[in-house]
């Protein structure tokens, strides 16, 4: 009987009388508000930011004007230029700042429908996420950005003058800001798929071989081509994918626990000894066992 109890506060709330297409009225109206609330949000602080536009954008372009050379200087290739990508980034930047409030309201709207323990999950997971992304952009603007544009000043051909457009150096910096925030997520994605049932700290530990040559492939694709640059970025990949594999190992560890309570499975028994892991597929070979048994 208390089983039962445990089961049923543990799942969602139930929607009630708002049922059918009342229930889903409900749910497009609070989808509305949450969206219209992240909207506002960033559009205050694009407000607030904009008569900082150009400030904020020599603060973005100062790892590159530091590494030029004597007499270069950046340009404005399209008319508008000057007047637009300082406020694109602006625009960037307000998005960059609100991601907390966004999620927050993602959070607010899909929270409801989420059992306990999905819920203990996701909360974490959720903040660690928008710590290890901006933690990934601030690394690569004061670690990797010197480096790649002071390898890239002194590999400019004789004759040729370094003189970079604004908007097309607004759109690779920001392509390098997704491209390291996205890579600092490792032990998130570790966590997310151990929780899913995807891997387990066993395979994660076999697959570790694999996962030093990956780290450097992709520290490879992202740097200039010389090995300080690689490994400043592979390291941190690296000692990232081993935070992940021992959060991984705590999560697979309550996992195993909360599948003994809920359908008597033994925790201890291993994915890789033909153990399932499948609660509908256990159900059914007890079944079938007390079916043969009578």
């Amino acid at each position: 009987m208390s089983d039962d109890t445990d089961k049923r506060e543990d799942a969602p709330p139930e929607e009630g009388e708002g049922s059918g297409l009342s229930g889903l009225m409900v749910h497009l109206i609070e989808l509305r508000s949450r969206l219209l609330r992240s909207i506002i949000a960033v559009l205050v602080i694009f407000i607030a930011l904009t008569p900082f536009a150009d400030t904020l954008y020599s603060w973005l372009a100062g790892p590159l004007v530091a590494q030029l050379p004597h007499g270069s200087s950046m340009i404005a290739i399209d008319v508008a230029a000057p007047f637009l990508v300082p406020f694109k980034l602006t625009l960037l930047v307000s998005i960059v700042i609100a991601v907390p409030y966004l999620l927050y309201q993602a959070w607010a709207f899909v929270a409801p429908g989420l059992y306990k323990h999905e819920k203990r999950l996701a909360l974490p997971l959720l903040v660690s996420s928008i710590a290890l992304f901006y933690t990934g952009m601030a690394f690569a603007y004061f670690i990797v950005f010197p480096m790649m544009f002071r390898f890239f000043a002194h590999a400019t051909p004789t004759g040729v003058k370094m003189m970079t457009d604004i908007g097309a150096y607004l759109g690779f910096v920001t392509n390098m800001f997704l491209a390291f925030g996205a890579s600092f997520e490792v032990p998130v994605a570790i966590v997310l798929l151990t929780a899913l049932g995807v891997v387990t700290p066993e395979k994660l530990v076999k697959g570790r071989p694999y996962v030093i040559v990956g780290a450097f492939v992709v520290a490879m694709l992202l740097t200039p081509p010389d090995v300080l640059s690689q490994v400043s970025l592979a390291i941190p990949l690296l000692v990232l994918f081993e935070v992940g594999l021992l959060f991984s190992r705590i999560v697979y560890r309550k996992r195993k626990a909360r599948e003994a309570e809920e359908y008597g499975t033994d925790s201890t028994d291993n994915d890789d000894q033909g153990a399932t892991d499948d609660p509908v597929a256990q159900d059914k070979n007890s079944v079938e066992s007390k079916r043969d048994s009578e």
